[in-house]
């Protein structure tokens, strides 16, 4: 790959930059054999009743909510459990390479804002999965496809946190990619639910995003070591954060459809510019250099013009060849069957809830 940053191998090699890097040896992962993240085709939507469907769109068009119990056409729905099950997948996933450094975090202090930020990360996908169920869709289904590889989430969490120094630029890019983004949902998205899940969403992830930027800025600020790991960090992460908010608009499959029906507001390449003009002054702000010698100002558009993107990687990696791909997978599914017997816990609770309720209203 151009920039060098798609490595096979493991998903936690070891990096001579870091002074703060004091891993213990990890046990091996024993990975499922490599999947698509990937979804299979979709069978077609059934034709819609013309007069709902144009009812349908003038509300659309008026800028109203779209609410579960709502008609909606069929399309729609698939489109949002597509959407919304990717984000709740990614938020779980996303747990993942930071939570590798909740043990190792260099003081107290970043091991409790660490921790609160993953917790917050965890929350935000059952949160997330709560609003795909209103659509009709069972949130076992949604694991499933998941675990088994079926499903989709964020490319940028298939790469490895090498040193201490990735936790931060994560909050600082991916974070703030996610902020860009989610913001925009939280304004503008046509389905209520999505939409007021934003709204909290974005509030903890500002927080996270200014957890990292101020971990990085303390890096940048301190010994020629840290500086060189802080800018090291920003060099492998900042071109898969701009692939986060998926393909160009030319060749991307469903960004035109999200907004004509006001699912997106902005498409991906609009997104993106607005994550590169806020992202540029905070990285001078702290004395680190954006890894594009092709970064410039450019006063007609009011834009920072940036270089062409390796969308080789990014199909790569989408397909399940990244370099941490099978490790993510193989992670989740670990943590699935060891969280069985609190699943089957719940479940008889419940039924032994269910069953005195019933025998109380017997009685009565």
């Amino acid at each position: 790959m151009r920039r060098g940053i798609l490595v096979r191998g493991p998903c936690r090699p070891p990096n001579p930059l870091s002074p703060l890097d004091f891993r213990p040896e990890l046990p091996p992962v024993t990975p499922p054999a490599p999947q698509l993240v990937s979804t299979p085709t979709a069978p077609a939507a059934p034709a819609e009743d013309p007069v709902k469907l144009a009812e349908f769109e003038a509300r659309i068009a008026r800028g109203e909510s779209i609410e579960p119990k709502d008609w909606m056409p069929e399309r729609y729905r698939r489109q949002l459990v597509r959407m919304m099950s990717q984000h709740a997948h990614s938020e779980i996933v996303g747990m993942l390479p930071e939570g590798n450094w909740i043990t190792r975090a260099p003081s107290l202090r970043r091991k409790l804002s660490l921790l609160a930020k993953v917790q917050d990360e965890a929350g935000h996908g059952l949160y997330i999965y709560c609003g795909a169920e209103t659509l009709g869709v069972d949130r076992g289904e949604l694991v499933a496809d998941l675990l088994s590889g079926k499903a989709k989430y964020s490319s940028i969490f298939n790469y490895p946190t090498l040193t201490w120094a990735d936790v931060g630029v994560i909050g600082w890019f991916v974070d703030g990619a996610a902020i860009v983004n989610q913001t925009a949902l939280a304004k503008h998205c046509s389905y209520g639910p999505y939409k007021r899940a934003m709204v909290r969403v974005c509030k903890e992830e500002n927080f996270h995003k200014k957890q990292g930027f101020e971990s990085i800025a303390t890096l940048a600020a301190g010994t020629p070591e840290q500086r060189r790991m802080a800018q090291d960090a920003v060099d492998r992460w900042w071109w898969p954060s701009l692939m986060m908010f998926g393909p160009s608009d030319a060749d991307s499959p469903n960004s035109a459809e999200l907004m004509r029906w006001g699912i997106k507001k902005y498409s991906n390449d609009e997104l993106r510019q607005r994550f590169v003009n806020l992202t540029v002054p905070q990285a001078q702000a702290v004395g680190l250099t954006l890894p594009d010698p092709a970064l410039a100002y450019n006063p007609e558009t009011g834009n920072w013009d940036f270089g062409p993107i390796d969308w080789d990687e990014f199909w790569a990696v989408v397909k399940g060849d990244g370099p941490c791909n099978a490790d993510r997978l193989a992670a989740r599914n670990r943590a699935h069957d060891e969280g069985a017997w609190v699943r089957d816990a719940a479940t008889a609770h419940a039924a032994k809830q269910a069953g005195r309720a019933a025998g109380a209203a017997r009685a009565a």
